[in-house]
């Protein structure tokens, strides 16, 4: 059963609601009347703006946005998969970017997924569905050469799951996309950064071009946080997301070519049977 917190005077309340094997808090932002932010035992997942669901508070989802925003020309329409749900974020802002976009929304957590449509409904309008059920599983019923865009954003307890980091399950990601589509994921790692130098072996290993958008600290092995991977078989625009990314207001920084590779550092590609999940984020890297 859903609980509310009292808010401060003139703010709403936040709302506390057991999940799928976690607590979900939807949290008012005291600065935006009509926006949350999604925190799963303690974590934050998304947060939204319902008068502005074009505004993207997270750096990570900056960065994804940024990937929507180049994947082709402005207000085109596109074929979305997102593997991970949390508040429909990203969900939301193709389809104000996008008029007309379809969108495919798989998240295995059905009681959060009632809890976001209760607080957080979707525009009626949206041509977004959403599946509860396995991101995998999911994928796997995504029509051949559907999909403009890939979205992978799932994590269980703070870890992305150990089957939705390998080679095979970047297969059937091409599978669903079209031949000029782009897969981006979030990832999280920290120091010594083997999850991620990993990560970017395996989309090597299923992919012809490679970037990578992260704060520099996380990338040079300083702290834990969020890495964007974006892979496609055609030419990424490098150096327009260059500029984007390092114009943020928290700014990034992008690898490509051969400074990745060097990043990569030999790490072997991932597959079914060597896959582990994502390391579990140390005490205070959400404070």
């Amino acid at each position: 059963m859903a609980r509310n917190r009292r808010g401060t005077r003139g703010t709403p309340e936040t709302v506390v609601e057991p999940v799928d094997g976690s607590v979900a808090e939807l949290v008012p932002d005291p600065e935006r009347p009509r926006a949350w932010t999604l925190t799963l035992d303690g974590a934050p997942q998304s947060h939204v703006d319902l008068d502005d669901p074009r505004h993207l508070s997270f750096a990570y989802q900056r960065r994804l946005g940024h990937v929507i925003d180049l994947v082709a020309p402005a207000n085109q329409p596109l074929h979305v998969v997102h593997l991970g749900g949390g508040a429909f974020t990203l969900a939301r802002y193709v389809a104000a970017t996008r008029p007309r976009s379809t969108q495919q929304v798989v998240e295995l957590d059905a009681t959060l997924v009632q809890l976001i449509r209760k607080h957080l409904p979707l525009d009626p309008n949206a041509r977004i569905r959403v599946r509860s059920t396995d991101a995998r599983a999911g994928l796997a019923k995504v029509p051949d050469g559907w999909a403009d865009l890939v979205i992978a954003d799932v994590f269980s307890g703070a870890r992305t799951p150990a089957h939705l980091t390998s080679v095979e399950f970047l297969s059937e990601v091409r599978r669903a996309l079209k031949p000029d589509g782009w897969y981006a994921a979030n990832l999280a790692d920290g120091p010594p950064l083997g999850h991620l130098r990993g990560q970017v072996a395996t989309a090597a290993a299923a992919f012809e071009q490679l970037a990578l958008a992260a704060d520099p600290a996380v990338l040079r092995g300083r702290r834990f946080g969020n890495a964007v991977l974006l892979a496609a078989d055609r030419e990424l625009p490098v150096a327009e997301l260059t500029r984007r990314v390092a114009s943020d207001p928290h700014p990034g920084r992008l690898e490509h070519g051969r400074q990745l590779a060097d990043f990569t550092g030999g790490a072997a590609a991932v597959t079914d049977a060597t896959a582990k999940p994502s390391p579990t984020p140390p005490p205070g890297a959400f404070d």
